[in-house]
């Protein structure tokens, strides 16, 4: 019975990269790889100094730019018409499956734990199976489906990497847990998150944390740990969060996300470190971890890996749309060779292997390391990717559809409702492209996107939209990958967690919503700024 889920899983991928679905769903992602790649190029060609600059420094577009851009236009929304042919909306009752997983992962800790515990992969893929079976079959439409397997590969490529890699450094805080200790710790791994993304961050911070608070050990602490480490914290930079990154690829100045963001950013992590010290301050039992008198307050074993963990950031940046001199060349496997998977996955997946081979052992067993939690967010995801590709072309829609009449607070709550379920990078993709309609700009131009984000009456919208995805990912365990990984390695640990529902109720709800109330309320509801 162990098989059959792997077996689903190769079904699922076979029906992918079998022909002639992947003839034709490659041949598409290539043109629309050509379009927008020889737009951009045509807009950087017709600018006079260099092809990075998109107007004065006031975001005015020059005539000569303007000449530029309605050539990047034209090629943009050729590339669009195109595309809109080829991907057919599905019907609304496709969402099921989605919500089907959902409730399962919901209330199968609860309800039946035995069962769910064996059977969760069966239910992933198969529910995955089904809608893409139904988009390549009866929607006649493998582009969706391919695009969803390529953004899991590159989803699990990530995580898996930066867990393996971060388990083999073990860090020992000689100190024990109190609510000043907790939130010194939380608000350094926050900062950290920036550096090595949420996922490196959590996976070297979750250990730790759990081990300052030995004997004194609740379900609130790895909750807190969830909002500030694996969420809020990194905000500041595109390494921090997926949308960002997303955004950064498609244009957004590398620095833009930290100069309109910190402010947001800063009251948002002195409120949540605040109501944690309050809620931290409340609990009476002892720290019984054992300290050492005579040792640094901070000591690391296995500090070799973070060769491993730089490189696997590094990678990140390895992408056609970041070095534009890999477009067209071997380097660039997916417009050259139409793999499901480019240099960036091949070599987070070859440190995941090399992590582990080459680590220090010692420190992945103080670590007690397994691989259960990569496995379930491994087979969970799965299914997640397949089954939200009808969630996320109806919401496309949707958007694409009213976006004149959609206003910040929307753009706000939309992008963050949406990324407390779905993925919240292309969600952050589709609030964005919606945004840049009103005002006649194209998502699939990089040059539009960075006047979009430095233009007086745009980048506000950026920012809503930014500040929702990173901040509401933290709503839900599914809300952003490393949230379910935490959850995982906590209950490896014999650790107590909430379940779906009680995080979501009693901390998500309760706690998160109205502070994410009072941001819009001073941000974006236009009442105080």
């Amino acid at each position: 019975m162990r098989r059959i889920s792997p077996l689903l899983a190769a079904l699922w991928v076979g029906l992918l990269i079998c022909p002639p679905a992947l003839a034709q769903a490659v041949d598409t992602v290539h043109h629309e790889q050509q379009a927008v790649g020889q737009a951009t190029a045509d807009t950087a060609a017709e600018l006079p100094g260099s092809g990075q600059s998109g107007g004065d420094e006031h975001g005015v577009a020059t005539p000569q730019e303007a000449s530029g851009q309605e050539a990047a236009d034209d090629a943009a929304h050729e590339m669009e018409e195109s595309h809109g042919h080829d991907a057919a909306v599905p019907p609304v009752w496709l969402v099921l499956p989605f919500i089907v997983l959902l409730l399962m992962i919901a209330t199968g800790p609860l309800f039946y734990l035995h069962h769910w515990h064996h059977h969760y992969p069966k239910y992933a893929v198969g529910l995955g199976l089904f809608v893409t079976f139904y988009y390549i079959f009866a929607l006649h439409d493998s582009v969706s489906m391919l695009h969803a397997l390529t953004e899991y590969l590159s989803f699990i490529a990530l995580v898996a990497s930066l867990f393996i890699a971060a388990s083999g450094i073990f860090l020992k805080v000689n100190a024990r847990g109190t609510p000043l200790a907790n939130i010194s710790l939380l608000s350094i791994g926050a900062v950290v998150a920036n550096l090595i993304a949420t996922t490196g961050a959590a996976m070297l911070f979750i250990r730790p944390f759990m081990r300052l608070n030995q004997g004194r050990l609740k379900a609130y602490h790895i909750v807190f740990f969830i909002f500030i480490v694996a969420n809020v914290g990194g905000a500041l930079t595109p390494i921090g969060d997926p949308p960002l990154f997303l955004g950064f690829l498609r244009g957004v100045p590398f620095f833009w996300t930290f100069t309109q963001v910190w402010y947001v950013w800063l009251p948002t992590m002195v409120v949540l470190l605040t109501i944690f010290y309050v809620i931290d301050s409340r609990n009476r039992a002892v720290s019984t971890t054992e300290i050492d008198t005579g040792g640094r307050t901070f000591e690391l074993q296995g500090t070799r890996n973070f060769i491993f963990v730089i490189i696997i950031v590094v990678s990140v940046f390895i992408d056609p749309n970041v070095f534009t001199a890999m477009k067209g060349t071997p380097l660039d496997l997916v417009g050259t060779y139409h793999l499901p998977f480019g240099l960036r996955e091949i070599i987070m997946f070859s440190m995941c292997f090399l992590a582990f081979q080459f680590c220090n052992k010692e420190a992945l067993h103080k670590n007690e390391f397994t691989f259960e939690p990569i496995r379930e967010v491994g087979w969970l995801f799965l299914g997640i990717f397949a089954c939200m590709v009808p969630a996320l072309a109806l919401i496309s829609n949707f958007a694409a559809s009213n976006a004149e009449t959609l206003t910040t607070t929307t753009f706000y709550w939309g992008t963050g409702i949406l990324s407390s379920i779905l993925d919240n990078a292309p969600t952050y993709l589709n609030f964005l492209a919606a945004a840049m309609g009103k005002f006649g700009q194209d998502v699939n131009v990089a040059l539009e996107v960075k006047e979009f984000a430095l233009g007086l009456e745009s980048w506000h919208y950026l920012q809503a939209i930014s500040v929702a995805a990173v901040f509401f990912g933290a709503m839900t365990y599914i809300g952003n990958a490393p949230n379910f990984m935490v959850k995982a390695i906590a209950e490896s640990n014999n650790v107590d967690t909430p379940s779906f529902v009680g995080y979501l109720v009693k901390y998500g709800l309760t706690i998160l919503i109205p502070v994410y109330f009072v941001v819009w309320l001073v941000f974006y509801s236009g009442w105080v700024f």
